[in-house]
Parts: structure tokens; C-alpha cells; sequence
């Protein structure tokens, strides 16, 4: 069986392709560096990262981009030898503008070098490809309609011209959704003489469902699916699985058809998901020319049989990370900047990861902060630092961390002529010091550890690697997710990423003090 999320933690928006007998998905990575995770299987079940295409400034430039800005809603396909990959790297979203301009970017080796990037249009967001069998390429997203408040304006058509790498000829207007409203997530596919166009719809939150129409002309008109939505689990706030939608099709060499899409796994009913917007599978079949899934319900399962195809699993990650080779590893990202030598280095000090302390936790310029996704509702992450504070602007340690408002951070710093460890924790924008200090002076080595367990946080320390101690209070985790986020803030911010761990460092006084951190430790737990 396949068991979803088939991607666990902050993985959404995905977009499925298959090449041959490779299947691949893309998700979105909004302002974590390098830009969009793209996910490789056999057989549907076993997925494993392997690339993060979008790796240098001159395809996603996002420093000073907003929390939950950057890259959005990758499409991912596949024509003539040629990978195109489609995605929108937000710069503002907070307010009536928009600021979303969409880009191209390709390559004949999906785990090589990929272009520059192709200036598509800023005319909205959710960018998608598709090609025809006229050998056509064809671009639609969603419109952004700033007048009177309406925002989601409908879905448009566009030629594409491979040849010339832009977009040609007359946009047309396919539609502007269901009664469900809030229509974004296009895709187009086409079979039996039909174009399907899916839609995401009822907006990523509790209300969110795929919806699907079809036309047997490219440009229209399209007309609804009879039990809109296909996919949804508005109308099941218990179960296990909520926010379906956002979807996109494959076909598997045997021709049998599945779909991808977002789900979230909220701690209770209808509550705060700490894990972000994961990534889920299901099977489809056609009835009359149009798709349903397989389960013969609108609810997706929590597994799903094991297609037609052979079982290809991978080596699972190792839970430690010891920083023994110059590259950092693949489930590793950076805050919106690539790494480079004057912030970060693994061969500075063979053996360690060295961050040279740059701004704040606030900044959205420049923070030296590495992270992983957060993939378990129990779990115990591990590290050990060197680290000799000068100054109280001197800052290194371990966090939890969901965006520049909202966080927990267990750190070394400086108070009162000595090295001590603290907490600090940022929800919704306000700083929160915990009253317990820990005196480390004359220690080179601390271990920090963080023990999740589902709503609450624990953090602990040890001074000999073996005996760990509690220090300060239990933590809330679930202010590090999209609910909580956008329910309890004083005014819209977006929020649609999830949380991550790592670690950072701060030198707010000349950006140069050095952490050296030994390894880090990421272990699924039973507490």
C-alpha cells in the first residue's frame, strides 16, 4: 500500500511528470533557498529529493522578498528531451497590488544545470505548461484582479512559442471557476478528444477542493464537471486528511491515471497543522469521459493500493549529519540567499558547518540560518556547537523556526561577562525571553537538543554530550504553522510554508563572529 502524505512536512503545490518510467514532482519552496524541491519515484510510493533546480541568483533573486513570498506553485513538464519548468517568484503580496512575475526555466538533464531564466508575465500567479500532440505549448494562470477588493479574476489561455521562448498571440479567457470560488492551481491535460482544465479552488484552507472542467476546444468553452468538487475534505472536518486540493494528473506507462495534491494534518479538529502543507496521492478512473477517484468518494484515503508498477525504494537519510563532506546536504535550505564562503563553509573548519553570524531573525536580507523540514509530529533534534560570544549581539544555536514573527530559539550568547544559554521565542511579531539562563562559560562544546511532541516543545541541554537537562518552560510548536499565522496576526500576512529546524547564528554588531557547529541530529521520537 501507499501510505499518505506520500511528502511529508512543508511540501506543497505539487506537480507531477512522468518521463518514461521516472516519475517526478515538484513542489513549491516560497523563501527557502535553492528554489523548488524536486521529488523522484519508480513506482508512486517511494519518493526521494534530488534536486533543487532554481540555484543561483540569476534564476530567484529573493532577497528581501516577504514571509511566504518567492517561489510559488512550480510546474514541472516534459516535451522533446527538454525538462520546462514554469514558477512565480512573489515579491510583495500583502495588500491590494500583487507583485507575482512567472518565469521559465529548462533543461535536457533534470539533475544538471538549468537555464536562466525566460520572463513570462506578471499578470498573475500558478503558472502552468502544457503541451499538445500539434506540438503546441500553451501557458495558463490565474489573473490577479486588484480592482474592488475581487483578487482571483480567472483563468487565461496563452501560446507559448518554444522556439522564440515567449509568449505569442491573443490571451483568451477560459473561465472564472465554480461557485466555489477563490480559483487558482491551473492545469491543462487532454484526452479522448477532451481538454481538462483542473482548478484549485475554495481557497488553501479548510475549504479547499479540485474542481474540473473540460471542453473539446483548447480555448473554450469549458463546462463543469457534474460532481464538482472531485477532490476535497470540506465536508469532513474529523478526518485525518484536510485541505485536498491543488492537484495535478499523471498517467503511468500503463495507463492507468493518478493524482497529486496538498493535504494538511491538523493537531485536532480543524486545527493548526505544524507540519505545513504535505503532498498526497490518488488513484483516478474515467467514467464518461470524466475523472473520479477511484475510492468512489470526493475523500482522499489515507493509503491507497500499490500501482502496476515495480517497488524501487531508496536508502533512507541518515538521522545524523556529522558535516564530513564539502557540500551541505540536499534536505538542507537556506532563508531566501544562496550559500557562499563569506556566511557559511564546511571546509573553513574540516568536519564542521561554520556560520559567520549576519542579521537579525527579522531580516529578510541576509540571515546565516540553515534548516530541514520538520516531517514528524514526535521528534528530537540534536546538535553540537562551538561557539565564544564577545557580546550579547552575538547569537548561535538551534531553532524552530516557521517565518520571521514566529519562532523558537534556543542559543548562546553573552549576559553579564558570561557565555550563557537562552531562549527566545517570536510569536506574532513579539519577542518572548524565557526567565531561565544557563552559565556554559569555560565549555567549548554545548549539545542543544529540542524534543517535539506534537503541540509542545522541549528544549534541553547537556555540557557533556551524554546528560541532558531540561531548560525552561514547555513551548507551544503550533504557532509555527499557516493557521496560526494568519488567524491570530494583527493584519494579513501571507502564510503557506510550514516548520523548519536548523541552525543559526547573529552578529549584529560587525557580521563576522563565527559558530562552528560538529553535527546535527534529526531522530523520529517516542516520547
Amino acid at each position: 500500500m501507499i501510505q499518505n502524505p506520500i511528502l511529508k512536512g512543508f511540501n506543497p503545490d505539487p506537480s507531477i511528470c512522468r518521463v518514461g518510467d521516472d516519475y517526478y514532482i515538484a513542489t513549491s519552496t516560497f523563501e527557502w533557498f535553492p528554489g523548488v524541491q524536486i521529488h523522484h519515484s519508480k513506482d508512486l510510493k517511494n519518493w526521494k529529493v534530488i534536486a533543487h533546480p532554481l540555484n543561483r541568483i540569476s534564476q530567484l533573486d529573493m532577497k528581501g522578498v516577504p514571509d511566504s513570498c518567492g517561489v510559488w506553485a512550480p510546474c514541472l513538464s516534459y516535451k522533446n528531451g527538454i525538462f520546462y519548468l514554469v514558477y512565480t517568484n512573489v515579491k510583495s503580496f500583502d495588500g491590494v497590488w500583487k507583485d507575482t512575475p512567472n518565469y521559465v526555466v529548462t533543461t535536457n538533464d533534470i539533475l544538471g544545470e538549468w537555464s536562466d531564466p525566460i520572463y513570462l508575465t506578471s499578470a498573475g500567479f500558478d503558472g502552468s505548461f502544457f503541451h499538445d500532440d500539434d506540438n503546441s505549448t500553451w501557458y495558463t494562470n490565474m489573473l490577479v484582479d486588484h480592482r474592488n477588493g475581487k483578487f482571483f479574476g480567472g483563468i487565461e489561455l496563452q501560446k507559448y512559442d518554444t522556439d522564440e521562448k515567449k509568449l505569442v498571440g491573443e490571451i483568451f479567457y477560459l473561465t472564472s471557476g465554480t461557485n466555489l470560488g477563490f480559483t487558482e492551481g491551473p492545469h491543462l491535460y487532454k484526452k479522448n478528444g477532451y481538454y481538462y482544465l483542473i482548478l484549485a479552488e475554495g481557497g488553501t484552507e479548510y475549504g479547499h477542493a479540485e474542481t474540473v472542467m473540460r471542453s473539446k476546444n483548447i480555448t473554450g468553452p469549458y463546462e463543469a464537471h457534474p460532481q464538482n468538487p472531485i477532490l476535497t475534505a470540506r465536508n469532513s472536518p474529523e478526518y485525518e486528511l484536510q485541505k485536498a486540493g491543488h492537484a495535478s494528473l499523471v498517467e503511468t506507462q500503463n495507463g492507468d491515471w493518478y493524482v497529486v495534491f496538498l493535504v494538511s494534518r491538523p493537531l485536532s479538529v480543524q486545527g493548526r497543522c505544524i507540519l505545513g502543507r504535505e503532498t498526497a496521492i490518488e488513484e483516478i478512473i474515467w467514467k464518461e469521459d470524466w475523472p473520479y477517484l477511484n475510492s468512489g468518494s470526493s475523500l482522499p484515503r489515507l493509503e491507497i493500493p500499490l500501482p502496476n508498477l515495480i517497488e524501487v525504494s531508496f536508502q533512507e537519510n541518515s538521522e545524523r549529519e556529522d558535516f564530513d563532506s564539502e557540500i551541505l546536504p540536499i534536505d538542507f535550505q537556506t532563508l531566501r540567499i544562496p550559500l557562499t564562503e563569506d556566511w557559511i563553509s564546511l571546509t573553513e573548519n574540516p568536519g564542521f558547518l561554520r556560520l559567520k553570524g549576519k542579521e537579525s531573525l527579522t531580516s529578510t536580507h541576509t540571515q546565516a540560518l540553515v534548516a530541514r523540514r520538520l516531517e514528524h509530529f514526535k521528534a528530537e533534534i540534536t546538535t553540537s556547537v562551538r561557539f565564544e560570544p564577545l557580546k550579547f549581539q552575538h547569537l548561535a544555536g538551534l531553532i524552530l523556526y516557521y517565518n520571521t514573527g514566529h519562532y523558537h530559539y534556543l542559543h548562546i550568547t553573552k549576559s553579564g561577562g558570561q557565555k550563557v544559554l537562552s531562549i527566545v521565542s517570536c510569536c506574532n511579531y513579539k519577542m518572548i525571553e524565557q526567565k531561565e539562563i544557563i552559565t556554559v562559560s569555560g565549555i567549548e562544546e554545548v549539545f542543544l537538543r529540542a524534543t517535539i511532541n506534537y503541540d509542545r516543545l522541549q528544549f534541553r541541554f547537556s555540557k557533556d554530550g551524554s546528560n541532558f537537562e531540561k531548560i525552561g518552560e514547555k513551548l507551544d510548536m503550533s504557532i509555527l504553522s499557516d493557521d496560526y499565522v494568519r488567524d491570530e496576526s494583527e493584519r494579513y500576512r501571507p502564510a503557506f510554508t510550514g516548520c523548519l529546524v536548523g541552525l543559526c547564528c547573529q552578529d549584529l554588531a560587525t557580521n563576522s563572529r563565527y559558530a562552528d557547529f560538529d553535527w546535527f541530529e534529526y531522530k523520529i521520537s517516542d516520547c
